[in-house]
């Protein structure tokens, strides 16, 4: 990351924030303009293999694909936005990262989550790992698994029809030589999804439930892998909210506001909260 910091109107954009956020008059900002303000900060802090007009083209697309996160605070769509910009995830119908409304605390907020491909590409990124993957295994397949001293994992798609998925599993060799490998059942996921998830009613989970479950058994498999501080600091940052502060190194510095006590979902009603203006483009 280059380290060089460039001159920004940061203080421009806390005081559009701070007004958009309490309803003030902002003199026509659009989320563009934020956008705009922002691009010297996502420019510090994006990797290589990804631009800032790349990238927030690609986020100002989400958010025109689902008008929901046009009325989250902006503090936290930027913050999610960020957060793609340090990880140099893109947030699409790729699978890298999302962009996700929900309800925090009775606002509209956006959280930051990792897809399944996007876990891979960072777990990749460190060097250590020569293949990680993650697999559904359906009803007709023939599948065998072992843990303790004789660990085992075999897994041999039926041909024709293989029937509902049941199980799910990931898989990780390092360089080193050595490997793991991690097995949940189809419930096992719901129930993990139930428990932790604010978005179970609508976004990936709804749209692409096979994916997030092989980013939640993916995700379990990370716990005993041996992997690094910058790695895990990455993973730490999944379906987190966070607001942007351009006085943080960061975005794992920043605090996750998420109300995890608070677990009703948002639903699919596309109401908008009368007392939380609606950003314009």
């Amino acid at each position: 990351m280059n380290m060089t910091k460039t001159p920004t109107n940061q203080s421009g954009l806390a005081g559009t924030l701070s007004n958009i956020a309490t309803g003030a008059p902002t003199k026509g900002k659009t989320i563009n303009d934020l956008f705009e303000q922002m691009k010297p900060a996502i420019a510090q802090a994006i990797p290589k293999h990804l631009t800032p007009d790349r990238l927030l083209r690609i986020a100002t697309t989400s958010i025109r694909t689902n008008p929901k996160l046009k009325v989250c605070s902006p503090e936290s769509l930027l913050g999610a936005v960020m957060q793609c910009a340090q990880l140099g995830l893109e947030p699409s119908i790729l699978g890298h990262a999302y962009l996700i409304p929900y309800k925090n605390k009775g606002v509209d907020e956006c959280q930051f989550q990792i897809g399944y491909k996007g876990l891979i590409e960072l777990a990749r990124r460190t060097g250590q790992i020569s293949s990680i993957m993650a697999q559904a295994v359906h009803q007709n397949d023939e599948f065998e698994y072992e843990y303790g001293i004789n660990e085992k994992l075999r897994h041999v798609p039926a041909d024709g029809d293989r029937g509902p998925v049941v199980k799910y599993y990931s898989y990780a060799k390092f360089k080193d030589g050595g490997y793991s490998f991690m097995v949940m059942s189809r419930n096992d996921i719901v129930i993990h999804r139930d428990k932790f998830s604010k978005a179970k009613n609508f976004g990936p989970w709804v749209d692409h439930f096979d994916e997030m479950a092989k980013k939640t058994v993916l995700k379990s498999l990370m716990k005993y892998m041996p992997i690094s501080v910058e790695f895990q600091r990455a993973v730490d940052q999944d379906e987190t909210t966070k607001y942007f502060d351009s006085s943080a190194e960061n975005m794992s510095e920043i605090v996750d506001v998420t109300d995890w006590k608070d677990v009703t979902e948002e639903t699919t009603d596309t109401s908008v909260d009368p007392n939380q203006a609606e950003l314009p483009f």
